[in-house]
């Protein structure tokens, strides 16, 4: 679905008034096709701290070209800088330093990675030094500007070598619609990650559970997955039966049809999973729906129906299949939340209630769950779907602009990050929440 004001920006008519009246100019995103590299271009790495002298191996890994010097003509793609060894404020000009010579020597859609120490494993000035870094890369993804991405990845000590899938993610176009995010590693427990032999399909040989997949976002979370190697089993209402089966066999996957909210729902999930693939290794709570109405207007049954779907549901099935030890050592269990849950949307008590809760239900397992396996969330901004391009045309405009890419996101964006938080060299990436939302203005 095309972006109609983002093509008049590109006509003569719309750069003219662009320009004059200081409009909005959303760039077109570069995103990952398959086979291509990770990063069409070169990563200026610097600083001092725990990282500096492994991140040249880490990126050689992915393929990715990096170099620590460069010429008055360089040109560079991405950007990370090791601040794990900044201790206190003082040292923050350190930031200032490497940044400022680098930025007009950006090629369109660069990718930024300050690295750093998650504040609440330090103390004092350390911390201080520490938490600045979120300002300074929110602040510095609203001013890059050309379709570029910042964000801050702090890494426990001890978790280094983990952060290899992160970096190829942040560093990559799989990552068009994330910017000003905050990501940690090896901060609720596993530090350690599993050798990757085939970082094009690290999903090799695994499971994933994908709810909601007939279509929208579901199709591309199941779609990506694919291409990373898994076997999908999608899931979806009797109603979208028609629409799941063919998906499915075009990725040659499997299928399961039920209403999610059933009562005996999270057994038959259970029961097909263990009988017909011997477990799961990923689990994505996809499945979603709205029922908006301002509260004064509300009745139970939307109430009712938007919580039982969007967030009991998930945490029954989870619970489930946890307990019938239904997921596999080193598994992965993503939520999709919303940004709704964390900025609030007008008619949507109950939507935004069910997607903090996601969150809310991330933030109890990230320290309960064992055998390696994890638990995550994205949460969605303004995606682009047939379900958006029903939200009347003023809304459409105000939803797609305030965000510092000034466009919508597409539902591709959805589905790399939770590629990410599925591949299991992120093993170590555990309780975060991460927006796809381009960084909105507002609440992000």
């Amino acid at each position: 679905m095309s972006d109609r004001y983002q093509g008049f920006t590109q006509s003569p008519l719309g750069k003219l008034l662009v320009k004059n009246l200081g409009l909005p100019a959303p760039m077109q995103l570069d995103r990952y096709v398959d086979g291509a590299p990770l990063v069409d271009g070169t990563v200026l790495v610097g600083g001092c701290g725990r990282l500096a002298e492994s991140l040249p191996g880490l990126l050689d890994t992915l393929g990715i070209a990096s170099t620590q010097t460069f010429a008055e003509d360089a040109r560079f793609k991405g950007l990370v800088f090791d601040a794990t060894g900044l201790t206190s404020a003082a040292e923050l000009e350190a930031l200032r330093a490497f940044f400022a010579p680098v930025m007009r020597k950006l090629t369109s859609c660069p990718r930024v990675v300050v690295l750093g120490t998650p504040p609440e494993l330090v103390e004092g000035s350390e911390r201080v030094a520490q938490r600045a870094l979120e300002g300074f890369t929110r602040s510095l993804g609203k001013e890059i500007g050309h379709g570029g991405t910042v964000q801050v990845v702090y890494v426990a000590e001890g978790a280094e070598a983990a952060a290899t899938s992160t970096l190829g993610f942040l560093l990559s176009p799989k990552s068009a619609y994330v910017s000003g995010q905050v990501v940690r590693i090896g901060a609720h427990g596993t530090t350690e990650v599993p050798a990757v032999t085939d970082w094009t399909k690290p999903l090799t040989g695994k499971v994933a559970l994908v709810t909601g997949a007939s279509r929208g976002i579901g199709e591309q979370i199941a779609r990506v997955l694919h291409r990373d190697g898994a076997t999908v089993v999608g899931v979806d209402v009797p109603q979208a039966a028609s629409e799941l089966q063919a998906l499915m066999a075009e990725l040659e996957g499997d299928w399961l049809t039920l209403d999610i909210t059933g009562k005996d729902a999270p057994q038959r999930i259970a029961h097909h999973l263990k009988e017909k693939h011997g477990g799961v290794d990923v689990v994505v709570h996809n499945a979603g729906i709205t029922r908006d109405k301002k509260l004064a207007n509300m009745d139970e049954s939307r109430w009712a129906s938007v919580i039982a779907v969007n967030l009991t549901a998930p945490e029954l099935i989870t619970r489930e299949l946890l307990d019938q030890g239904v997921v596999n050592e080193g598994g992965s269990i993503v939520g999709v939340a919303s940004i709704a849950g964390i900025a609030g949307n007008v008619g949507q008590t109950n939507y935004a209630a069910s997607k903090a809760g996601v969150i809310g239900f991330v933030d109890s397992l990230a320290d309960e769950l064992e055998d390696g396996i994890t638990i995550n969330a994205v949460a969605p901004g303004f995606i682009i779907t047939a379900m958006t391009a029903a939200v009347p045309f003023a809304t459409r405009e105000v939803g797609q602009r305030l965000n510092a890419m000034s466009q919508g996101g597409l539902p591709v964006d959805v589905a790399e990050t939770i590629a990410w938080f599925a591949n299991p060299a992120s093993s170590a990436v555990n309780g975060n929440v991460v927006r796809v939302c381009g960084q909105m203005m507002l609440g992000a």
